[in-house]
């Protein structure tokens, strides 16, 4: 195969490459949280910041990331929301056909990983906050939380969920979510709040998700 129908899949094939590696993918779930600097992002991804911006330059290099400067820094920020969906479209389609990446996901999530039946999804996490029924927790680290949140979400890092179980009303329903359907925050803290006595769920999806579904985002503290 040569000529014009060569370089066009030579040109997808690139965009490929960019997801083909583990830490880029991570990079890129970060960035599906909003905005980030390389040092914030490599921060959160344990990698060096050399190593970060080697990642981040191959994804802009492939049309999926965009940057911005203020000042001295720069931040990064995904090209689009048809970013996002690739990267959850590739995360479904694994889970769905790679036994490998399934039994991954679980080891990663813990031996028992919440059922559906401890999940609520965003039509009723809406209707139940619309009536004042639930307190929703944002477990991620309070940099994800500002830069974008569900609206009427308390920021809690999952860190801090421990020290804080005695400011929540203990006869009220909590609905805690993370990053997304990968995350294991929210799962970590439904179990730690069920430990404790209190009725926990864990939102379907997570932030990644939401955004996917075109939901309204706030954003700042």
């Amino acid at each position: 195969m040569d000529g014009p129908r060569h370089d066009l899949f030579d040109h997808l094939a690139v965009v490929g490459k960019a997801f083909a590696n583990a830490s880029r993918l991570q990079l890129v779930e970060l960035l599906a949280q909003g905005e980030r600097t390389v040092e914030a992002l490599a921060r959160e991804a344990g990698l060096g910041v050399s190593t970060a911006s080697a990642h981040l330059q191959v994804l802009k290099l492939s049309s999926l990331v965009r940057t911005r400067r203020e000042g001295t820094r720069v931040y990064y920020r995904l090209a689009g929301d048809d970013v996002l969906s690739l990267y959850a479209s590739l995360g479904a389609v694994a889970r769905r056909h790679s036994a490998d990446v399934g039994q991954a996901l679980t080891a990663y999530l813990g031996e028992e990983p919440l059922r559906e039946a401890d999940e609520v999804d965003r039509e009723e996490l809406l209707r139940r906050m619309a009536d004042g029924e639930v307190v929703l927790l944002d477990v991620r680290p309070a940099e994800e939380y500002a830069a974008g949140h569900i609206a009427g979400a308390r920021s809690l890092p999952f860190d801090q969920v421990a020290d804080a179980l005695d400011e929540l009303d203990p006869d009220q329903d909590v609905v805690a979510y993370c990053r997304g359907a990968w995350c294991v925050m929210a799962h970590d803290a439904v179990r730690l709040l069920r430990g404790a006595g209190r009725s926990a769920r864990r939102l379907e999806g997570g932030m990644l998700e939401w955004r996917q579904a075109g939901l309204p985002v706030q954003s700042g503290v």
